[in-house]
């Protein structure tokens, strides 16, 4: 009899050990996720300039680069389901959204000469459904 109820306790107290660890990496996936998000989310703002689209750019850039994301044959990021991040920017001189990779690839330098002191604002941002980090951001000029 002492010995079935102490299986019983062992037992309960392991699934209550596994309960526990999984809610203690449960939290610390959110806190990546926040601390992450942060990063990107001080630039969603009413009016950001030029100079920091092309900082998230880079940024994004060094994400992609350090997760090792692929790219397809046109040199585009290949969006996985937990740390790409894509930055498209809207241009309202052509109506035209660029991503990330073509700004990159024209040079940034010649995107913060030409539209650096160019008012933006962040008009959308997704995020990853399986980590809750930022997937995409959109900024869009609100000047010509």
């Amino acid at each position: 009899m002492k010995k079935t109820i102490f299986v019983i306790l062992l037992v309960f107290l392991a699934i209550i050990a596994c309960i526990y660890m999984n809610y203690k990496e449960l939290l610390s996936k959110q806190t990546q996720a926040q601390k992450f998000n942060s990063e990107f989310l001080f630039y969603n703002q009413e009016a950001v300039l030029g100079t920091s689209v092309t900082t998230v750019i880079n940024k994004a850039i060094d994400n992609n680069e350090k997760f090792q994301i692929p790219k397809d044959e046109n040199g585009l990021y290949i969006a996985d389901k937990e740390n790409s991040i894509k930055i498209y920017v809207h241009m309202l001189i052509n109506e035209t959204t660029y991503p990330m990779e073509a700004l990159k690839k024209s040079g940034l330098e010649n995107f913060t000469n030409y539209f650096g002191e160019v008012e933006f604002k962040c008009t959308d941002v997704k995020y990853h459904e399986s980590t809750g980090k930022i997937a995409e951001m959109t900024f869009t000029a609100t000047q010509e």
